[in-house]
């Protein structure tokens, strides 16, 4: 298979290109595509075999479900069993947004989008390109990042293409998104509860619903057994070639120089991440990694950031890249 990648307006996607990609949703393949957060691979939820080629492209676990975007607030009612007044408020706040709600759904999602849990996860994203993509299919999209399970999120068009030339139709390229982290997820069903943070700090959604709680392992991977609630909650992530480290502590820079140091003379190549900015960062904290990757990085060496707004969620993700903390 030809993966064809089609470059579109950002800010005015053209109708026929959009058409194309439409075309493909409707007849069960799958098309890569932007969003503010992430390029998405998506497939017709509704479409149970289209799902499982979402799978088998991504070579992601079974029982890993997936985020469902839709393009209008109406259009949830089709979806889900009830929509509680928590949820109809963080809607009202956030969506259209980097906000993902799980509550529970109804028969007409597959199952194979949901791995045969009683919930949805469900999302109105923030871009033209997928939004128009959402309205021209007619169909509400499943749509997990469009990379090779467990490596570091696609935020470019090329970075789908490296992951998946050659197992999907198509990519839509809208250019680089802007958040560069996923979407925060909060379960509305047994909660609420933060399931994974984002761009949408727990500050902001406590000012609109009142007190949430945080899954106790929402760094670390879950009990073997255990299905997931949510995408990034059980497995590695976001995990370059590269070995990621993460110093930790006040000692933090001294940490770094003497690893730095001590890995240089022993012939490895080191990258140090050094920008504070936190929300330069997150658009580029998966960018970097790849980067490293192309350029043939054995370490990559990070300080801890302050976890306030945008710092849990990057540092959530530098969590699950680690493999070590010093």
């Amino acid at each position: 298979m030809e993966t064809r990648i089609l470059r579109l307006s950002p800010n005015s996607p053209e109708q026929d290109k959009i058409k194309i990609a439409a075309d493909l949703i409707k007849t069960g393949k799958l098309v890569a595509f932007p969003t503010e957060t992430i390029y998405g691979l998506g497939a017709n939820a509704l479409n149970g075999e289209a799902i499982k080629d979402i799978f088998k492209a991504k070579g992601r676990p079974q029982d890993n479900p997936l985020i469902v975007h839709i393009a209008d607030k109406e259009d949830l009612n089709k979806y889900v069993l009830s929509i509680p007044n928590k949820a109809k408020k963080l809607i009202d706040a956030f969506w259209p947004g980097p906000l993902t709600i799980v509550l529970k759904k109804n028969s007409i999602i597959s199952n194979q989008v949901t791995c045969g849990l009683d919930s949805i996860a469900i999302r109105i994203p923030d871009n033209k390109i997928a939004l128009e993509l959402i309205k021209q299919s007619g169909c509400p999209i499943a749509a997990p990042s469009a990379n090779i399970s467990g490596s570091p999120s696609p935020t470019k068009a090329q970075h789908v293409f490296d992951d998946l030339n050659g197992k999907i139709q198509l990519i839509l390229d809208g250019g680089d998104t802007d958040i560069g982290l996923e979407s925060t997820v909060i379960s509305l069903v047994n909660g609420p509860i933060l399931l994974r943070p984002g761009k949408i700090s727990i500050k902001e959604i406590e000012k609109i619903i009142g007190k949430i709680e945080v899954h106790k392992q929402i760094n670390q991977k879950v009990n073997e057994s255990e299905k997931p609630e949510s995408p990034g909650l059980k497995y590695n992530h976001y995990c370059p070639k590269a070995k990621v480290i993460l110093a930790v502590g006040r000692d933090r820079q001294d940490k770094i120089k003497y690893l730095k140091e001590k890995l240089e003379k022993e012939g490895k190549k080191v990258f140090i991440i050094s920008d504070k900015n936190k929300e330069i960062l997150a658009k580029n904290l998966f960018s970097i990694f790849r980067d490293c990757d192309k350029n043939k990085f054995d370490f990559i060496l990070i300080e801890e950031i302050d976890e306030n707004n945008l710092g849990m969620a990057l540092m959530n993700r530098i969590r699950k890249a680690a493999s070590r903390v010093i």
